[in-house]
């Protein structure tokens, strides 16, 4: 990064210090004959006026066309001389450069009548360029100034000393003329060159400048707009590219810019975008260079803003373009069932061996012949834990379950994901069923729950209860929502706590024998905030409840008996 810096840096600095360029509209130095207008002439004139003749010299290797006067011995003097018409073009304002010699009046001692030692520079703006002379309205020319010599003046005993002038003025009509008026000088019009100033055309920050003529005063700043070049745009959030032209011609404060495409990168040096090789992209518009592509991925064609994966490898739509082509995943690894009982299975299994080159592998498990009501804990469908738990199952059931691994490009391969099967089985029904589940009192956050222990076999080691799982839930809500409250005790009877005033609750105990839970009991009903004296619920299924001291009414649904056989 470092050497693109330094070339952009380089860039900048040469293209600032650009000088004004000069556009040249008249340039007598370069021309045969002029034939200039001016008064007087001909044989009325009384002066001589102005005389084209060449003026020559050969060491300095000059033979220009140039006009003299040399009136000082009359009085009156009132020489003009007219450029043709010269159209401004572009120029907001023309500089006039005058090469001129003047003599010391001292050489005309008793014969000057009117010697002067300055000439006079006029304009004379003008819409329309006719083949006739020069608009003679004297009062109509502006000044310029009154030019001097500035070098200094010759006399017999001293080399020619030539003097130069510039002047500049500010047009706004199609074209000027220029006059030169003589009232009494000895002169020599050597050359003359009217231009304006541009800054020159320039390319910066991959954005080309037109040359661009400075402003009508010395003071204003032109501003140039530019244009991207070949394969290059302005960048989405960014300005467009402007530069300011002053008005000596510099180019100063460049802002906004453009980068180069996707598919090219740019070169500083040159301000151009060269498009990407084969075998390298660029996948976006910027500053970057080319890159190799990705693996698995490949460019065939020249300015590519991506590599195609190859054969076999795939690209998610939400991958960068800068990233290898990936593949699905294999199978999961070792299936096996971890837990089950009358109603769940609970699964689990290690990661594929093969993930195909991407971290987003997630999982989605199947049962072939589940019915609908069965829930999977904590999901069945974009796994990102190696295990589940199968809820809602029948007992002594055999059931087969598939577990897939899919990653980001799983759904557009075109295949179906990678699996692993399993068969498990529920285990049988444990019949033991609580009797005369009661409340025993009601507060306002909590009530107290009793019930008589299901009847065990003594001579049955694995007839003994380890503990039960009491749910207590809203009247208004399933028994499987997520305001339900559960809790495990190994003694038959428990306190529950924490919960609204006011409320009836539904409560169901089942109990945890050593081969299995056991069903659950029916639903009694309790209110919190009520006080009951003596409660209880009769062992005879579907009884009527007797209460005592009835500030709470109490009712359930009997247990579910079960129709199955049992072994």
């Amino acid at each position: 990064m470092m050497w693109i810096c330094a070339t952009v840096a380089a860039a900048v600095i040469a293209a600032l210090s650009v000088q004004g360029e000069q556009v040249m509209l008249l340039d007598t130095t370069t021309e045969e004959n002029l034939g200039w207008a001016r008064y007087p002439y001909g044989p009325q004139a009384s002066t001589h006026g102005w005389r084209e003749e060449s003026y020559t010299n050969f060491e300095k290797q000059i033979n220009w066309r140039s006009y003299v006067v040399c009136d000082v011995a009359h009085h009156n003097v009132n020489n003009w001389l007219w450029t043709p018409f010269i159209e401004k073009r572009n120029a907001n304002r023309i500089y006039i450069e005058i090469k001129f010699t003047i003599r010391d009046c001292s050489l005309f001692p008793g014969n000057a009548l009117s010697c002067k030692e300055t000439f006079s520079l006029l304009y004379y703006e003008f819409d329309v360029a006719t083949r006739e002379q020069p608009p003679w309205e004297p009062e109509s020319y502006k000044l310029v100034g009154r030019i001097a010599a500035g070098e200094g003046r010759f006399n017999t005993n001293s080399e020619v000393d030539i003097n130069t002038e510039v002047k500049s003025i500010a047009v706004t009509k199609r074209g000027v003329y220029i006059a030169f008026r003589d009232q009494g000088a000895c002169i020599s019009i050597l050359a003359v060159k009217v231009y304006y100033i541009t800054c020159p055309e320039v390319t910066i920050h991959f954005a080309k400048f037109p040359a661009t003529p400075t402003g009508r005063e010395v003071t204003v700043i032109e501003q140039a707009n530019g244009t991207c070049v070949e394969h290059s745009e302005t960048a989405q959030g960014e300005a467009p590219p402007v530069y300011l032209c002053k008005g000596d011609g510099k180019w100063t404060l460049p802002s906004g810019s453009c980068k180069c495409r996707a598919g090219y990168e740019p070169d500083h040096t040159n301000q151009i975008c060269n498009e990407c090789s084969p075998g390298k992209f660029k996948s976006h518009t910027g500053d970057d260079p080319c890159i190799p592509c990705p693996d698995y991925s490949e460019s065939t064609a020249y300015a590519s803003d991506e590599c195609k994966c190859v054969p076999g490898f795939f690209r998610a739509k939400k991958d960068p373009k800068n990233v290898p082509c990936t593949q699905p995943p294999s199978a999961p690894d070792n299936l096996t069932v971890t837990f089950a009982d009358q109603f769940s299975i609970s699964l689990a299994w290690q990661p594929p061996h093969k993930t195909g080159g991407r971290s987003d592998v997630t999982y989605k498990v199947h049962c072939s012949n589940c019915g609908p009501s069965v829930e999977y804990r904590p999901a069945a469908f974009g796994l990102n834990a190696t295990r589940v738990t199968i809820m809602g199952l029948d007992p002594v059931t055999e059931y087969k379950f598939q577990v897939y691994a899919q990653n980001g490009v799983t759904d557009i391969t075109g295949e179906p994901p990678k699996k692993v099967e399993i068969t498990a089985v529920t285990e049988a029904s444990v019949v033991s069923v609580i009797t005369k589940l009661r409340v025993i009192s009601a507060e306002s956050d909590k009530l107290s729950l009793a019930w008589n222990p299901p009847p065990i076999d003594l001579t049955d080691p694995d007839d003994t209860i380890e503990s039960y799982e009491v749910k207590c839930f809203p009247k208004d809500n399933l028994e499987k929502s997520a305001n339900a409250t559960v809790r495990i005790t190994k003694e038959p009877h428990v306190i529950i706590n924490g919960l609204k005033r006011d409320t009836e609750y539904g409560i169901r105990v089942r109990a945890k024998m050593k081969r299995g839970w056991g069903e659950l009991s029916g639903i009694v009903y309790g209110r919190t905030g009520s006080v009951l004296d003596n409660l209880f619920v009769s062992e005879e299924e579907g009884s009527q409840l007797q209460l005592i001291g009835a500030m709470f009414a109490l009712s359930w649904n009997p247990p579910p008996i079960d129709l199955k056989p049992h072994h």
